[in-house]
């Protein structure tokens, strides 16, 4: 049988978020086809071997829940694996495909991705570039400019620029008006986001942002349906029904996504079917301008005045909880979670073959 790594948790404000997701991935992995591995990296960015059950993951129940020993990604590409400091000594273990399921920063922003194609070992999902790029925000806007894939007004600014002022708000705020979102440019599932309504929440919003990172993006508010698209492949593309977020709270923030009950998911999106027929080749161009291999989830508005869709984000490690949107939208077009799962990791061989 061939190993699998699943690699889960990491230094990053969706560090739980991964656990559950993790947790949702390895159950869904067929056991008699693959053997699994499982590598949890802790909130201080320890390493370890995790041999335990998987149903210990969540809120880091997996620290007191099983054996835990010392390992690491070798990039040796000899090793093709990873080593394990037992007490007896190293012992290498060779990996046939890994499956990060890491969140955010330092995980689906291309670090990971890197140490695998340095270790030569295929792994789920886009390589390092795409990560990297899909993950900034303002170079993901940069991207989509360039190819006519429509989009908000946006505008950006570093720490810098505005600490010399350089680049002033009250510019910003006449060209993009208010409400305003403001975005750190690398923080995935809307942390560190806000919806500034006046020169004065701009502001605040501006100094939350930088607790995050030193390159902000600013977008104009769309009064608008949100909608998502599950994209899979590598070249042929699939893309899932098309579903419709109706936040909890004024928008899709952390809490409306993984905590507040109150968000409603539907699958199909209650737009128009040509609408949700734009979305998917919207999502599809995105993918392959973005260079995305694997998987992603692409994120567009629907304006209520017009019905334009505009493109929001894309996600190249979505969430993979119960109640996450891809799997979901994956499975309402005929693909059930634990195929879905299996079709990953045949797109990874297919791609690092």
């Amino acid at each position: 049988m061939k190993n699998i790594l699943v690699l889960f948790g990491g230094c990053s404000s969706e560090h739980d978020v991964s656990l559950v997701s993790a947790g949702s991935v390895i159950s869904n992995i067929d056991a008699s086809k693959y053997n699994i591995y499982m590598i949890g990296i802790t909130k201080k960015g320890e390493w370890y071997l995790y041999e335990g059950p998987f149903s210990e993951l969540p809120d880091d129940g997996w620290l007191s829940a099983g054996r835990l020993t010392k390992a690491c990604v070798s990039p040796d590409r000899d090793v093709h694996g990873i080593i394990v400091e037992r007490e007896t000594g190293a012992e290498t273990i060779r990996i046939d495909v890994a499956f990060p399921v890491l969140h955010g920063k330092n995980g689906e922003d291309g670090t990971v991705q890197g140490l695998f194609q340095l270790a030569g070992i295929p792994f789920v999902g886009c390589d390092m570039t795409s990560s990297a790029v899909s993950m900034d925000k303002i170079f993901t806007n940069t991207v989509a400019d360039r190819n006519g894939i429509a989009q908000a007004k946006w505008e950006s600014i570093t720490k810098y620029e505005y600490e010399s002022g350089e680049k002033k708000l009250e510019d910003i705020a006449a060209r993009l008006g208010f409400p305003i979102f403001v975005k750190p440019a690398n923080a995935g599932s809307s942390v560190g986001i806000s919806k500034a309504h006046d020169a004065a929440e701009l502001k605040a919003a501006l100094d939350l942002a930088l607790e995050h990172d030193t390159r902000i993006l600013f977008e104009e508010f769309i009064d608008a349906y949100e909608c998502e698209c599950a994209v899979l492949g590598n070249d042929e593309l699939f893309t899932g029904v098309v579903g419709q977020i109706t936040p909890a709270n004024e928008f899709y923030d952390y809490d409306a996504k993984y905590s507040n009950a109150a968000s409603v998911l539907n699958i199909p999106a209650l737009v128009p079917e040509e609408t949700r027929h734009e979305i998917a080749d919207a999502a599809k161009r995105t993918f392959k301008a973005l260079g995305c291999s694997g998987f992603a989830r692409v994120d567009f508005f629907v304006t209520k005045a017009d019905g334009r869709v505009l493109f929001n984000e894309i996600n190249t490690i979505p969430g993979f909880t119960s109640i996450s949107m891809y799997p979901k939208m994956i499975e309402a077009a005929g693909i059930s979670y634990s195929e879905l799962c299996d079709r990953l990791i045949s797109l990874a061989e297919e791609k690092w073959s």
